[in-house]
């Protein structure tokens, strides 16, 4: 039972605003549990926060402002708090973030009530404008899923009494509903998948796991294409019938349609979801609903973590792997590890699926720390790819071109044969440089110390760093010659061009994130290609998440060595995941796949990795590199970026900071730096990085927040701590 605290008893209130401490309130009227959501005084403004606890007190009561009002929520359960308190301590987040995070939802405060949507009726208008096409398009564009009228408008970019005609012409369907509606009931007893007997044995390992109703984490490990999907949601299964709630992490928003319908196929309904795809007034449901235990499961981003669940028994985090789960802007955390620290509070089971896990997930199996259930069958007829390199050091290519004779080859094949063949290059957009032929220079980015890259589709140049566009210039900015700007290295965009010279029949398509308005258009796609609508697939590494395309046979991989550049730790792992993920996309269906490899370094050893497909060796090869460094997952790490528009201003302050090491020394640890990060300036600033590194069982926080507190930081001056950085820019 929560504390209760009586009208006018002075309380304590964590408030979503940055400020490092609780503040103090009385009840409001008719008094507060322990965990309410309340609107809050805070100067002119009125704020949201969590009531925290009793109140420090020490100054005169009447004073004290009192609580405005209590929001109709759910309160925060004690667990959800230690969650958010044991998160922040781990990633050196101010509690006041961490909140943020937890309420994140639109419309908190509002309450309940009926309310207005619109949905996509059966009338037809007396006449088509651009403007009514724009609304009709928006609501099929996301499925009838349902709009406020401002929704509707924005997403159309119309005025409200656009949509309003449609009503009156029955093109749009204007209908009363209440606010926040519970998901439909999910039924865990529906027939399941035909599941292969290997599938049984893993399904039935998770499901004990869940029987014992206490915290466990097991890496369900499986070739591509061997049914981890259909094994996990037998596990969602059990959780859903012993009255717990479930979630299943997603890396990519593009896989959602697809897993949603496997979802309502296993369970006679759809979950709830919670991405950026999903309409404010979704997100507010759902956020309500999970607080309130009518949504069984739910289907999300990394930031699903952070919902109010009632009884959380159940996080599988799909793709463990994939590096879209770590946050790299504003709170610094993993989703895979907080996963595994919310599971450990709530009792619940994690269940971690890949086909090529992280090294940290397999050295934790290895350890005995994780369970560990391995499928290494495809399901049905399929069978695993073949696996082929092409030594691009013996094809003779002019510079403007990147597909080789055989691979070339390979792909007329496929065509003559009917069947899909995949390019894969790991590049947006049309070139990654632009040279001036005169002079030398390479078009940068205003704000940035970075490259823009062409992209002709757009006919822009965009900056990947900060978003900048500009137009593709026709003289040169620095030395103003004309006509003598030309691309360097290949995109995706570009690649494009290629292909159709060489097959000018087949059909092309191009899938590249920035090439699609919204997830929902992406999904199109990709639901088009599925059916057979496209020879020949053109992606980056968005096609290498989770898609099956049933007529795919081959898949190229253009530059298989563009991953194994750089000094980052984890590129040898993130080539060897990216290219055995890619592959797998070959011959998921009944007929045998080719993935061929264009190297002009076919005996590296990651190269052999992937050809050989001893995964295992790989790991314990890349684990005794790491372990004989001292680095993650053998040890710890920690980056500091430091960014100000003032160079020298940050360069003094990371001198500071490493000449003041004490603390960091009294526990054994190292501090690398300061120098200029990779990407030096972004947006304006310039960037400084330190690197700390320190044993395994080094208490490296503790010691980080007595190194930084020593120094006083400059109002204009951020500094930014990576626990664990998974990137080095």
């Amino acid at each position: 039972m929560l504390q209760h605290f009586e009208e006018g008893a002075l309380i304590s209130v964590m408030t979503a605003q940055p400020l490092d401490r609780a503040l103090d309130y009385k009840a409001p009227e008719g008094g507060c549990f322990l965990g309410a959501f309340v609107e809050v005084p805070l100067g002119p403004r009125k704020v949201l926060g969590v009531v925290w606890g009793k109140g420090e007190g020490g100054y005169e009561l009447s004073k004290v402002r009192s609580v405005i009002r209590v929001l109709d929520a759910a309160p925060m359960q004690p667990k959800m708090r230690d969650f958010l308190i044991r998160a922040g301590e781990y990633t050196l987040t101010p509690l006041s973030a961490m909140v943020r995070l937890a309420t994140r939802s639109p419309g908190l405060g509002d309450p309940p009530s009926m309310r207005t949507i619109y949905r996509l009726g059966t009338g037809e208008p007396d006449r088509w404008t651009d403007a009514r096409r724009k609304v009709v398009a928006a609501l099929e564009e996301y499925g009838g899923l349902a709009f406020t009228l401002k929704e509707l408008a924005e997403m159309a970019g119309v005025s409200t009494s656009v949509v309003k005609g449609l009503v009156k012409q029955g093109v749009v369907a204007e209908e009363a509903s209440p606010r926040d509606l519970p998901y439909p009931h999910l039924d865990p007893g529906q027939s399941p998948f035909d599941l292969t007997d290997e599938q049984k044995e893993a399904a039935s390992v998770l499901t004990k796991g869940l029987e014992t109703k206490t915290y466990g984490t097991t890496l369900l490990k499986g070739v591509t294409g061997s049914g981890k999907t259909e094994v996990y949601l037998e596990a969602v299964g059990a959780c859903l019938a012993a009255g717990r709630q479930a979630l299943v992490l997603l890396p990519e928003i593009a896989l959602t349609a697809e897993f949603l319908t496997r979802v309502e196929a296993r369970f006679g309904a759809k979950p709830a979801e919670w991405h950026s795809g999903v309409t404010m007034t979704e997100r507010r449901r759902a956020w309500k609903m999970v607080a309130e235990g009518h949504a069984q499961l739910v289907v999300g981003a990394r930031s699903a973590l952070f919902l109010p669940f009632q009884d959380l028994g159940l996080i599988v985090v799909d793709e463990e792997h994939d590096t879209s789960y770590k946050q790299e802007d504003g709170v610094l955390y993993n989703a895979r590890d907080m996963a595994v620290l919310r599971a450990s509070i709530t009792g619940a089971q994690v269940v971690l699926a890949s086909a090529t896990p992280s090294l940290e997930s397999w050295a934790n199996a290895d350890a005995g720390k994780y369970g560990r259930v391995t499928l290494t069958s495809r399901f049905g007829e399929a069978v695993m790819p073949t696996l082929k390199a092409i030594d691009m050091r013996a094809e003779s290519l002019p510079s403007n071109r990147w597909i080789s004779d055989t691979l070339a080859r390979a792909v007329t094949q496929r065509i003559e044969a009917g069947e899909q063949s995949l390019l894969f290059l790991n590049r947006r957009g049309y070139a990654p440089i632009t040279i001036c032929r005169a002079c030398g220079h390479q078009i940068g980015c205003d704000q940035c110390d970075a490259r823009m890259v062409e992209h002709r589709f757009l006919k822009r140049l965009v900056c990947h760093q900060c978003g900048e566009t500009k137009p593709m210039p026709q003289t040169c900015p620095s030395c103003e010659a004309e006509d003598r700007l030309a691309p360097v290295g290949p995109g995706v965009e570009r690649l494009g061009e290629e292909v159709t010279a060489l097959f000018p029949d087949a059909r092309v398509s191009v899938l590249s994130s920035d090439l699609f308005g919204s997830a929902r258009a992406l999904k199109a796609a990709i639901e088009e290609i599925a059916d057979g609508g496209a020879d020949i697939i053109i992606g980056t590494q968005i096609v290498a998440k989770g898609h099956n395309f049933p007529h795919l046979t081959l898949v190229g991989v253009i530059d298989a060595d563009l991953g194994l550049q750089g000094s980052d730790l984890r590129a040898a792992e993130r080539t060897f995941q990216l290219m055995r993920q890619v592959s797998g996309r070959a011959g998921r269906a009944d007929k045998p796949g080719t993935a061929l490899l264009q190297s002009y370094q076919p005996a590296h050893p990651v190269i052999q990795a992937i050809l050989s497909g001893d995964e295992e060796e790989f790991w314990r090869a890349e684990a005794a590199e790491r372990r004989m460094a001292g680095v993650p997952p053998y040890g710890r790490m920690a980056g500091i970026v430091l960014s100000s528009p003032d160079v020298q201003e940050v360069f003094d302050i990371g001198k500071a900071l490493a000449a003041r090491d004490a603390p960091l020394r009294k526990i054994g640890a190292q501090v690398f730096g300061p120098a200029a990060a990779p990407i030096a300036r972004i947006r304006g600033r310039h960037r400084v990085r330190l690197l700390v590194k320190a044993d395994k069982g080094a208490p490296l926080q503790q010691a980080l927040a007595q190194w930084v507190g020593q120094i006083r930081m400059p109002s204009n001056l951020r500094l930014a701590i990576d626990i664990d950085p998974q990137s080095f820019y």
